[in-house]
């Protein structure tokens, strides 16, 4: 790279290739390095899955071996994208944002569809092996209170996180900040409301993704959510870091824009995670 170039992207180091045809715009290979490591993750749960029980048909490091790996690929993929999507976007000044806002659309299509399969997959169990229901949906004790905090927590940070929008719009960045500042808050506090629900469900109950159907369909579609809430606060993070250094401005906001996409359709999967797996599996009984 040479000098005239560190001066256009303020002397950062960019992780991404430097030589796409001319006409592919914001093109990278990062994206298919955090999606290889995604893959890892899941590869490596089936293995661990593969590995347990008295028949194992692969040694137990082997999964344990690929998801830790595949955790390190996906981390490194996704500072690469978001480097490449948001700091140098930032520095070049030569992305309109368009392609950003384009590609979210796009990656959150997808991701409807992963939930969309665990769904589908929830609703054959239902309607085909909806028996040995753990004590805690007979009970009716699987919707607590703990859920409907956790809902209204996570409800409020889609609101907070519009209105820390309109504020950035409106050119009020004192209020921008400190609304953004409190969507990442209520995010941790909603990923520590689920991990004490975890501990109360598997070490107080025994209620473990070992209970038969239902037990396999509720961890592994709330356990996907909290990775994507994980995410989410990640991506919150960055931008509440950025707007502390006055990044962000009612003309130049993607990031945000992409983000508060991202967010929303979270909280908007977790809706129809409370009514299906919480409220409808009580229902049922």
């Amino acid at each position: 790279m040479s000098h005239a170039d560190e001066e256009e992207d303020g002397g950062h180091h960019l992780p991404a290739v430097e030589d796409w045809p001319r006409g592919f715009g914001e093109a990278s290979w990062w994206p298919f390095v955090t999606a290889i490591g995604a893959a890892g993750i899941y590869l490596g749960a089936a293995m661990y899955v593969l590995s347990t029980g008295d028949s194992a048909l692969v040694p137990l490091s082997y999964g344990l071996g690929t998801a830790v790996a595949s955790i390190g690929l996906f981390l490194v993929g996704l500072y690469g994208w978001t480097y490449h999507a948001f700091i140098d976007a930032y520095w070049s000044s030569e992305s309109t944002g368009v392609g950003l806002r384009m590609g979210m659309l796009a990656f959150l299509g997808s991701e409807i569809a992963t939930f969309g399969a665990g769904f589908i997959y929830y609703f054959f169990v239902r309607a085909d092996a909806w028996t040995d229901l753990p004590h805690l949906v007979e009970s009716g004790n699987i919707f607590s209170s703990l859920v409907i905090v956790n809902t209204v927590i996570l409800i409020i940070s889609s609101v907070t996180l519009h209105y820390a929008h309109v504020a950035l719009r409106d050119d009020d960045r004192r209020r921008f900040v400190g609304l953004l500042g409190l969507t990442l808050l209520l995010g941790v506090v909603f990923l520590g409301g689920q991990a004490l629900e975890y501990y109360e469900f598997i070490i107080v109950e025994g209620f473990t993704i070992a209970e038969g159907a239902y037990g396999s369909a509720f961890y592994g579609l709330t356990g996907l959510h909290g990775l994507h809430v994980s995410l989410g606060a990640v991506l919150l993070g960055i931008v509440f870091v950025r707007s502390l250094f006055g990044q962000y401005t009612p003309e130049k906001h993607t990031s945000v824009t992409t983000v508060s996409m991202y967010w929303h359709f979270v909280d908007v999967v977790w809706i129809f995670l409370v009514v299906v797996l919480y409220v409808g599996a009580i229902v049922s009984v």
